[in-house]
């Protein structure tokens, strides 16, 4: 079983973004369900079915499988729950981990979160300065949760 161990939170600023690469993402969901959450992504020319088991603090099960990119298309369009979830996503190393900072696009914009993952629950790791408020136990920030309740509506 994979496990995801991951801290969440809000970016105070962009001064991390000159030091980071970008991709567009664009990911929809079979289910949005706690404990049974099914995502397909579209990241570039590659595409990944998801899924998430019930979360325990900042851990999760999770199990990630490439797909064909025209079966994520299909998903996307006509099965997953609608709209996509669009966003860009950056990429920082920093020391021994990777920041993933995604800043949401449509009815989710002006919202940027930036999350680590860890190699256990008490892995300790460097805090940049533009690192905001921890939104790790906010299932608000969940981004099945967007879906039903886009950062426009808050």
């Amino acid at each position: 079983m994979g496990i995801e161990i991951e801290r969440k939170f809000l970016v105070n600023n962009n001064d991390w973004k000159a030091q980071a690469s970008c991709s567009y993402l664009k990911q929809a969901y079979l289910s949005s369900e706690p404990g049974r959450i099914v995502r397909v992504r579209i990241d570039g020319e590659s595409a990944e079915l998801t899924i998430k088991g019930i979360s325990t603090g900042i851990s999760c099960g999770e199990w990630n499988y490439s797909i064909p990119l025209a079966d994520a298309k299909e998903l996307l369009n006509t099965v997953c729950l609608q709209p996509p979830i669009e966003k860009y996503r950056y990429r920082l190393p920093m020391g021994d981990l990777m920041w993933e900072i995604d800043e949401f696009l449509g009815a989710n914009a002006g919202l940027v979160v930036a999350e680590i993952e860890l190699p256990s629950e008490h892995h300790d790791f460097l805090r940049p300065d533009w690192l905001g408020e921890e939104v790790s136990h906010d299932r608000r920030y969940a981004n099945a949760n967007l879906l039903k309740h886009p950062f426009k509506d808050w």
